[in-house]
């Protein structure tokens, strides 16, 4: 059974949010997805920009198909930027290799879900996300 439940997805969601309030951060937009690649739960600030619910996604969604966290990504993109390129294409596109996309971690080490967040600088965005679990009670992967 997963602890990524409906409950904790919006707890982390929320604890997300109110992360960035607390550092001043600029709007924010956050998606969690299930192990399945499934929109879990997502919440959009106001003022954020068009498109950001799609960079959340492909930040979460990215790490997801790659088994890895988006910093890892970034990391791989400026090492083997035609790979990546690939990778997103095969994927269908959703795979946005910076900071700020997570994978949830189950206690026996299975990937549980991701979440992806942006609205800030992408450091900012990821430390928003790895508070957030925290503060649901969520495992962040360590890649």
């Amino acid at each position: 059974m997963t602890t990524l439940t409906l409950g904790k997805a919006h707890d982390a969601v929320s604890s997300v949010l109110a992360f960035a309030r607390e550092k001043s951060f600029a709007p924010m937009t956050v998606a969690l997805l299930d192990a399945r690649g499934m929109l879990k739960a997502f919440a959009a600030e106001d003022g954020v920009p068009l498109g950001r619910a799609d960079i959340a996604i492909g930040k979460a969604h990215g790490a997801l198909a790659m088994g890895a966290n988006s910093r890892a990504l970034e990391k791989r993109a400026q090492q083997q930027p035609y790979f990546i390129a690939a990778a997103a294409l095969a994927i269908g596109g959703s795979l946005i290799p910076v900071p700020g996309g997570v994978l949830i971690q189950e206690p026996d080490g299975g990937i549980a879900g991701a979440i992806g967040v942006t609205g800030d600088t992408s450091d900012n965005d990821e430390a928003a996300a790895f508070a957030g679990l925290a503060k649901a009670g969520l495992a962040a992967h360590s890649s």
